[in-house]
């Protein structure tokens, strides 16, 4: 032993407790393994027990599923200990064998059992030998030999300390499992450290209970991304967001499950040899008919327990119950409250179909085609996959029932159904047909690799003119745009050639934005389809193009979709990108709110951060700042867990621009690489970001530079739709900058270049618009005009409308009239979260002559707060006195946050105040009720 081992062992324990911090530097660092990501706070354990052994004798049970990474993390612990000269005793179990009682012990102790001067008693050391060598235990000897195994592990390490390292305790035969349990509750004083991974299991673990155990969680989407860069580069965006999803954390499928390719089937659960024997070791040895149970359910997950056996029973003819399932139960592979049977892993369904042959599969399929509601999508699925040959028919009716699943929100089955439909047509037309759907679909689901394979295939049949082009712009999804002239496109030919027509546009279109000549010509072919007005495909192409030149068609499109209940949740996202883009904020927040409660009914939660992050968006077009930032923090928090960087980058970029609006700072705007993502994610964000940005500058007081950014938003080539919802910001900063007369010309030409295409939404900002560039002589007859629009759902109209009105009567020395307008306009800017806006108008009131008794906001009077507020009014000023937003006010009283909000607005006025920090103080104020 080196002088390091000297110092490090041959001291007294007293000694060692004293001088932790030097045993602790002498100690080599617990290395991770290569390619072991994300568990440095579990490694960081493992070192303290090693150091603990060198104290005082510790245990630890590494504890998790399979693949997670503990016999990595107990070899790099083995590694560090022998490193440091502990002596190391390991023994594992083996999973899916029936090992023979002490056969697990005797791995551990062999190695110091025959050793001379192991025991102080020659006899007790003949006698445990002897156990070994007898292998039968009677219940006298179980105890007889876990007291010498104690000791056995005492007297060594009181020479040297020792760490006992078992894999895969739960493996063990049950003696050696009784006896490491016995052994693990007494390590506290001898220089032993028992270190033992585990898997969870519902009865198995009960003799570890209570002992120290580290537990290995799934690791986080960040670290199994940076685990498939760093183990699997080159995979592109598609297959790590499918790995992520299978895997679900486990670093052993993340390194093993096979990435999909164009040829793989797109129903079996996958998995690899070496993955199958980590998670269903003991699969092949399960009784024939839970087998084929493990194997329906994973064909048909969502499945509930007692049609899983009525359909497992069809494949034998062999009548199967509920007992049927307690075998793989007992082997970890699946839990069961009795109506659900769930897999212990995602990846443990593609360990339970590997290796099972084809014919079997085909079986399962009919099976549970047999078992399933006539007619009904899964069965149709089920049944085509027992299908050996084409079956024109069969593929009809997948054709047809493809529209129900897209219907039920599960647009991957309807991808499914159609890739599948063209394997069964025997036409060339029909696969072509097929296979163009299929493209399409795929295309809109953001699966670029398959839009383009089946683009391919559908170009090698028979298309029509539409049909080609779409095949041909599909076929490079992902790559430079073809580049299309929709001038030279045919008119549609029957409805086949109107689909393609529709889907050519909605692809095309983003290549066409700054076009006007090729964009123009996509309109022209879009109007030469009157009998699709109001279909979701034609009108998001429309405003992709021309959200501003055709508002008016766009939202009579919209309002002329009926029916909204079975339309794809797919083509409701196409609706309220076409409201939001066209200038009807309200009408986008209750379609993106359909759309959300549909992936939420369906679980597809993978697809909800694109819808709450346009959500958030309408919310905050509408002054529901509140709303808003709650939906881009959920946004930002289910992108970042499912691995969508870019939806991430637009969320957390608008949350910074809204904090601006709020706030009156200047909006971050974001470097290239997290400009560029987020683009990816909202195709507008550079218009966003810049018409945010110049209103936060018109927030902050500083109205010439507002003025200037806005002039050049508004006076460019190309208007943008989002800088149309800052008409009134524009007003505000020109009436402050004395540029009225310029701002009115400003608008004349918008107003004129819109005509009768000009949306409703956006012809209340005009008019508020004016009335706040009014000059002396029409002031009155415009603000009239203003005030007589509906203005209740469009607080952020409503406020600068009232603002500007306060001012006005302020300057003309009217400040009662005033000091009440402006009250008002405070309120609904503190509803809207606009703080620097609040502060401005505190500013104004006292210019107009607002004053207290006591110098407080509110403290005219002392009238009881009986005569001024209800109830339920005071509980709502008491509570947002106090710092609690609308929401935590909502959810105390079971309101909403838009009912707080409209509880407030009536309550600041009666009480005098402007802001809800002032409410506290008037509250104390006024005399008790």
């Amino acid at each position: 032993m080196d002088d390091t081992h000297t110092r490090l062992f041959r001291r007294s324990a007293g000694e060692a407790a004293n001088d932790s911090s030097s045993l602790l530097a002498l100690l080599p660092q617990v290395e991770p393994p290569a390619g072991i990501i994300g568990r440095d706070a579990e490694l960081r354990v493992l070192q303290d027990l090693l150091l603990e052994a060198t104290v005082h004798g510790a245990t630890r049970v590494v504890c998790g599923h399979a693949g997670s990474g503990k016999s990595a993390l107990l070899e790099a612990a083995v590694r560090a200990a022998a490193g440091a000269g502990l002596k190391v005793l390991r023994g594992a179990g083996i999973r899916g064998g029936d090992p023979s009682d002490l056969s697990g012990l005797l791995q551990i102790v062999r190695p110091v059992l025959g050793t001379p001067g192991r025991s102080s008693s020659s006899r007790r050391l003949d006698a445990l030998r002897m156990l070994f060598v007898d292998g039968a235990l009677r219940s006298a000897d179980r105890s007889r030999l876990a007291f010498a195994v104690l000791e056995l592990l005492e007297t060594a390490g009181a020479e040297q300390p020792l760490l006992v390292a078992v894999d895969d305790w739960d493996a063990l035969d049950e003696p050696s499992r009784q006896v490491l349990s016995f052994v693990a509750r007494r390590t506290s004083g001898p220089r032993v450290a028992l270190l033992m991974t585990v898997r969870p299991h519902r009865t198995r673990l009960a003799p570890l209970a209570g002992l120290p155990e580290l537990r290995l969680d799934p690791l986080t989407s960040d670290r199994s991304t940076s685990l498939l860069a760093a183990r699997r580069p080159g995979l592109d965006g598609q297959a790590v967001r499918e790995l992520l999803a299978t895997a679900a954390g486990n670093p052993l499928a993340l390194l093993e499950l096979p990435a999909r390719s164009e040829d793989s089937s797109p129903c079996l659960p996958v998995s690899s040899d070496r993955l199958a024997a980590a998670m269903a070791p003991g699969a092949a040895r399960l009784p024939a008919g839970t087998r084929d149970l493990l194997l329906v359910a994973a064909l048909h997950p969502e499945g509930d327990l007692p049609l899983l056996l009525s359909a497992a029973s069809r494949i034998d003819g062999t009548e199967l119950g509920f007992t049927t399932l307690e075998p793989a139960e007992r082997e970890g592979l699946v839990d069961s409250d009795g109506v659900r049977l769930l897999f212990s892993h995602p990846a443990t369904a593609g360990a339970i179909v590997h290796g099972t042959g084809p014919r079997r599969i085909r079986a399962a399929h009919a099976a549970l085609a047999d078992v399933l509601a006539d007619g009904s999508v899964r069965m149709l699925w089920h049944r085509s996959q027992s299908a050996e040959e084409p079956d024109g028919d069969l593929a009809a009716r997948l054709e047809s029932v493809h529209h129900h699943a897209l219907e039920q929100g599960d647009p991957t089955m309807a991808l499914r159904l159609l890739r599948r439909a063209v394997e069964l047509h025997s036409t060339p037309e029909d696969q072509g047909r097929c296979a163009l759907r299929a493209a399409q679909l795929a295309h809109a689901l953001g699966l670029d690799r398959m839009a383009r394979t089946m683009a391919h295939r559908a170009l090698g049949r028979p298309l029509g003119p539409l049909g080609v082009l779409c095949a041909e712009a599909l076929e490079r999804t992902g790559d430079e745009p073809l580049p299309v002239d929709p001038a030279a496109w045919p008119d549609p030919d029957g409805p086949a050639e109107q689909e393609n027509g529709l889907e050519l546009a909605r692809i095309t279109a983003p290549s066409l934005v700054g076009d006007a000549t090729r964009a123009e010509a996509l309109l022209g072919f879009l109007d030469r389809m009157p009998d699709r007005g109001d279909d979701p495909r034609l009108l998001q192409a429309m405003v992709t193009v021309a959200p501003v030149r055709r508002a008016a068609t766009i939202l009579a499109g919209i309002h002329a979709v009926r029916n909204l209940a079975v339309l794809p949740v797919r083509d409701l996202e196409y609706l309220g990108e076409a409201a939001l883009s066209a200038g009807d904020p309200l009408r986008a927040v209750d379609l993106y709110r359909q759309a959300e409660r549909r992936h939420r009914f369906h679980d597809a939660l993978d697809r909800l951060p694109s819808v709450l992050l346009r959500q958030g968006l309408a919310h905050l077009a509408t002054g529901d700042r509140g709303q808003s930032s709650h939906a881009l923090q959920r946004c930002a928090e289910l992108a970042e867990a499912h691995g969508q960087d870019h939806h991430a980058a637009a969320a957390r970029l608008l949350e910074d621009m809204l904090r601006g609006l709020r706030t009156g700072s200047a909006v971050r705007t974001g470097g290239l690489r997290e400009l560029a993502a987020a683009r990816r994610s909202l195709r507008t964000i550079d218009a966003v970001l810049a018409t945010g940005s110049a209103s936060a500058l018109a927030e902050s007081g500083d109205f010439e530079a507002a003025h200037a950014a806005l002039s050049v938003l508004l006076t460019g080539p190309r208007v943008s739709a989002a800088a149309l919802f800052a008409l009134v910001t524009f007003a505000e900063a020109a009436e402050a900058v004395n540029a009225r007369t310029e701002a009115r010309a400003v608008l004349d030409r918008l107003e004129s270049a819109l005509g009768t295409e000009c949306a409703p939404d956006l012809a209340v900002r005009f008019t508020v618009a004016r009335a706040v560039l009014a000059d002396d002589r029409d002031e009155e007859e415009l603000f009239e005009r203003a005030f007589s629009q509906d203005l209740s759902g469009r607080p952020f109209l409503e406020a600068p409308l009232r603002l500007a009105h306060g001012r006005r009567m302020r300057r003309r020395r009217q400040f009662a009239e005033s000091r009440t307008t402006l009250r008002q306009a405070a309120t609904i800017f503190t509803m809207m979260g606009s703080e620097a806006r609040v502060a401005q108008i505190a500013v104004e009131l006292r210019a107009s002559g607002e004053r207290t008794e006591t110098g407080g906001a509110g403290a005219a009077d002392h009238t009881p707060l009986r005569d001024l507020l209800t109830a339920q009014e005071l509980r709502v000023a008491e509570l947002a006195g106090s710092g609690r937003s609308n929401r935590e006010i909502g959810e105390l009283l079971g309101l909403s946050p838009r009912t707080i909000g409209a509880y407030l607005y009536r309550i600041f006025p009666r009480l005098g105040v402007t802001a809800r920090a002032q409410l506290a103080e008037v509250l104390r104020e006024h005399r008790p009720i």
